[in-house]
């Protein structure tokens, strides 16, 4: 495993070797197919200009020799003495009128009566080709050897008005000839061919140069190379993406969006489909049709609440579809707590600070003002006070975490002249997993902090806020009061909505929304509920760890 990975991380640093340039390649295709082809094409038609043309000059000769058969001056000459001194002369301007290389006249037993050659004429045919005529009466072409050479002959019988047959009439074409009309025929054929090769060869060039430049000037091996980089990217990206073509359907979604919005990991399962099957309430579409832009849209999927940019894509002017890319805000919110959880620490060191500060200016003033006695009970009387609170913690709730965040939300509501209690009943000596505990943390933290402001905002009133905790039962409950304005019936619902607040303000409703998200990953939950003090009252609860019991 570890050496492909090796392999494919070579693969993706070093650029690769090109052997051979992607027009060269083309062309050298390209020219090879148009060759292959022509070259296919030029020796069929080859074989196919000699056949016909063998096929065509023995019908020729077959009918000449037909035509020649039917004078009748020539079947009347077969009862002279000399028949050869009427034959000859007769198909002599036949033979030129025609263009064939001879045309032969005999009689039954085979003499010949014209030729060519006029010391041939008186001897006998060859060729012993004739019997199919001068027996059965058969006209036919045949391929045979005579006193001119190898030929092709029409052969016809000579018939008398009684039906008798008497001789035979041979037209014939050499060979030769034939061939050397062939060879005249595929030299044109193949000058043609070889003039649309080279004009295939300048097309295949320019082929190849269009290409290249369609392809940027890079090389397939390279555009291989740049797939592998773009695809492991892709998938390695930790922000999940999601691409359609114009119709809305599914053309790319890599890893990151699978895991986060889906139960499996099968990427070919979702390639080629609608969004909007497998998506019901994405607004892909939406882009598609108006062609705008949405940033940072929020949209809850089943626990995960995802932050969605939909961006329309665009050849030239031309709408192509549409690319969503989302992140998971639960991490951007786990960052939120993490700062919470640091801004409440540093605002109960403050507060100590602060409170510690105006104790130290108190005692000096008593101390310049020779009040001694009043300075040593001012000092006691605090030092008494914080051990009390000290001792009630350390009693009551042994982890430091959550003792820490009360002492300082103790002297942070005594600072802003805010009553802040614990109930004397409250314990909670059930030790909690570190996740829990700092879910414990954070939720105390904004609960306290937000019972603080509403207090503050009611002048009428006693400024008071009371916290009672217990870990008696399977769970650990946690109960906030304060005596502020409280919160309307109506909105009950809603309070814990992200983005939705009773406060003025921007960036407000995330506190309630984040503390009700981490009370319920941990099976916790929060709820809202009548006091006694006339503002708001919340309840929260977070399961013990079974393994850390007994």
């Amino acid at each position: 495993m570890d050496q492909f990975q090796t392999v494919d991380n070579e693969k993706l640093l070093n650029k690769p070797h090109v052997k051979l340039k992607l027009k060269m390649k083309m062309i050298l295709l390209i020219g090879l197919l148009i060759i292959s082809m022509f070259s296919v094409m030029g020796i069929f038609l080859h074989y196919f200009f000699s056949d016909t043309l063998e096929t065509q000059l023995g019908e020729r000769a077959l009918s000449v020799a037909t035509s020649v058969a039917l004078i009748p001056e020539l079947r009347e000459a077969f009862a002279l003495e000399n028949p050869s001194d009427v034959i000859q002369p007769l198909v002599t301007p036949i033979k030129e009128a025609t263009g064939a290389e001879f045309i032969v006249v005999g009689n039954a037993s085979e003499i010949r009566y014209s030729h060519p050659l006029q010391e041939k004429i008186g001897q006998k045919m060859v060729g012993e080709d004739n019997q199919p005529a001068l027996l059965h009466g058969e006209s036919y072409v045949s391929k045979a050897f005579g006193s001119l050479g190898y030929s092709i002959r029409g052969k016809v019988p000579i018939f008398t008005e009684d039906g008798e047959i008497i001789g035979v009439v041979s037209v014939g074409y050499l060979i030769e000839d034939v061939k050397s009309m062939i060879s005249t025929y595929s030299r044109e054929l193949w000058f043609i061919l070889f003039l649309f090769i080279g004009l295939g060869m300048v097309g295949a060039i320019f082929i190849a140069r269009y290409i290249k430049r369609l392809l940027f000037g890079l090389e397939p091996e390279e555009i291989s190379h740049l797939l592998l980089q773009k695809e492991t990217i892709l998938q390695s990206t930790h922000e999940g993406i999601i691409a359609v073509n114009r119709y809305g359907v599914i053309t790319l979604i890599n890893t990151a969006a699978q895991k986060l919005l889906f139960d499996h990991n099968d990427y070919d399962h979702f390639i080629g489909k609608p969004i909007k099957e497998i998506l019901p309430a994405s607004t892909l579409t939406d882009v598609l049709q108006t062609g705008e832009s949405q940033f940072d849209k929020e949209v809850q999927i089943g626990k995960h609440t995802i932050l969605v940019n939909r961006v329309p894509i665009f050849y030239g002017k031309t709408l192509i579809g549409a690319v969503s890319t989302f992140r998971n805000k639960t991490e951007i919110d786990r960052l939120t707590k993490e700062l919470t959880k640091i801004k409440q620490y540093a605002d109960a060191l403050r507060a100590q600070t602060h409170e510690f500060s105006n104790k130290l200016y108190t005692i000096l003033g008593l101390i310049q003002l020779e009040k001694k006695e009043e300075a040593v009970a001012f000092i006691k009387k605090e030092n008494n006070m914080q051990q009390e609170w000290i001792h009630f913690l350390l009693e009551k709730v042994p982890d430091p975490m959550v003792n820490a965040i009360l002492l300082g939300k103790l002297n942070q509501a005594m600072e802003q002249r805010v009553e802040l209690s614990i109930h004397p009943d409250s314990q909670m000596t059930q030790p909690l997993s570190h996740e829990k505990r700092d879910i414990l943390v954070t939720v105390l933290g904004n609960l306290l902090q937000n019972a603080i402001e509403a207090t503050k905002l009611n002048e009428e009133k006693v400024k008071k806020i009371t916290v009672f905790f217990t870990d008696i039962g399977n769970e650990i409950l946690f109960e906030i009061e304060d005596s502020g304005p409280g919160i309307p019936v109506e909105l009950a619902d809603k309070i814990f909505t992200q983005g939705f607040s009773t406060k003025k303000g921007i960036n407000r409703g995330i506190g309630l929304a984040l503390t009700k998200q981490a009370l319920l990953d941990v099976g916790g939950d929060i709820f809202l509920e009548e006091g006694d003090l006339d503002g708001a009252c919340f309840v929260f609860t977070i399961p013990k760890d079974e393994s850390k019991e007994g």
